[in-house]
């Protein structure tokens, strides 16, 4: 009897299982924003990358609808064939003003964004060294280009230094990636010692923005105004589904890199153009994160408002992993504890969502935290946190 080559997968899904691994979606009705309705319940958000409460602005919702009427519901074809429209290159002026480079490129996702940028510039010849922590998006186009990947523990620049003093004079070209803001810790990359270690060992440096766009720097340019490095050379990668509250990726920087991008990275050339509604989004909230930085200052009273409740009190059960960003997370010592916590949580009308390996190296509730939430919000998720007691959970 043939065996059916695809009988390896009821075996797989029964290890998930087991391990406590395995994810479905949960269903939100209505509108998202600092409360939701999750599966018939009203439960408070912190499950969101919508930072600063844009998702829902009447502005981004108008825009998407005038463009839609104007253009048409999609792209319709690739940005070099007939997918391209005088939008997306109002847009990607926008982010180039934004992040202070001369350039520029709109993806249809940040993470073809991160495949498309990595592939294209790295191949068999060189090397590249990854942050572990790395997002899914940077490992993965890592592996596609070719080159030798090397990765460093998480932000030390020591080690890092050590690798490319050892392997470094093997290969062609170099290039460092690296989240700005990891997103499932919420901590940041030492990102000027990253731009030191690359200029002394001539290399690239290509540094995720995508939880730091609009969110950290005095004008929510990111972590690279963040740390006062604008006009640095680097490729600076990002998305517009978070704080930006729409949908695609961009990658900004000099004008060489762009246009070489724009003839070589395949994510870009094969796929369609983002659509205009979402374009027309994007370009409204980038204007609105230019034009109201009291929304960003909202987001971080709200951010340092909850980080203060939490070191008022602490609890010998919560172990909060060290964050500089609005994303909080609670570390619990096994996914089944998690998974107990967060339907905890969800009793008490919290949506803060259990983090579970092999996503992350440790269990943890993850919080995100937006402009847009009260004090009595963040005062009921400090609340519901600290009156969880996991020691009596069931085995």
């Amino acid at each position: 009897m043939k065996k059916n080559p695809y009988s390896w997968l009821e075996k797989s899904l029964d290890t998930i299982h087991r391990a406590n691994w395995y994810r479905q979606v949960k269903t939100i009705d209505g509108i998202s924003g600092a409360t939701i309705t999750l599966e018939g319940q009203e439960v408070i958000n912190f499950a969101s990358n919508d930072y600063l409460g844009l998702a829902s602005d009447p502005r981004l919702i108008r825009a998407a609808c005038d463009a839609t009427q104007k253009l048409g519901t999609g792209a319709t074809g690739s940005r070099l064939l007939s997918g391209h429209r005088k939008l997306h290159t109002s847009l990607e002026k926008a982010i180039a003003n934004l992040k202070g480079t001369e350039d520029a490129l709109v993806f249809s996702s940040g993470y073809l964004a991160n495949i498309g940028a990595i592939a294209s510039l790295v191949g068999k010849r060189d090397l590249i060294l990854s942050d572990q922590y790395n997002h899914s998006s940077l490992k993965n186009g890592a592996l596609l280009s070719g080159a030798h990947i090397i990765e460093y523990p998480h932000n030390n620049v020591l080690e890092l230094k050590q690798k490319l003093q050892t392997h470094r004079t093997t290969y062609r070209r170099c290039l460092i990636i690296t989240d700005s803001v990891f997103s499932m810790d919420g901590d940041l990359c030492p990102l000027p010692e990253l731009i030191d270690i690359a200029t002394e060992f001539q290399c690239m440096l290509l540094v995720d923005e995508a939880h730091a766009t609009g969110v950290m720097g005095e004008h929510g340019a990111g972590c690279v105004e963040h740390f006062h490095c604008t006009g640095k050379q680097l490729i600076q990668i990002g998305t517009l589904s978070k704080a930006i509250a729409s949908l695609g990726g961009y990658i900004a920087g000099s004008r060489p890199l762009i246009e070489y991008l724009r003839n070589r990275s395949p994510t870009w050339i094969y796929t369609t153009g983002l659509s205009p509604a979402d374009t027309a989004a994007a370009f409204t909230s980038i204007r609105i994160i230019q034009e109201e930085p009291q929304r960003r200052m909202q987001l971080w009273r709200n951010i340092n408002y909850c980080n203060q409740l939490l070191t008022q009190k602490q609890h010998s059960q919560i172990k909060i992993i060290p964050s500089n960003s609005p994303i909080i997370c609670f570390e619990y010592p096994d996914a089944n504890t998690v998974l107990k916590v967060a339907q905890e949580l969800k009793s008490q009308h919290i949506f803060a969502p259990a983090i579970r390996p092999p996503t992350v190296p440790t269990s943890r509730i993850r919080a995100s935290i937006m402009a847009t939430h009260t004090l009595d919000h963040i005062q009921q998720l400090v609340a519901a946190l600290t009156s969880i007691n996991i020691s009596e959970f069931d085995d």
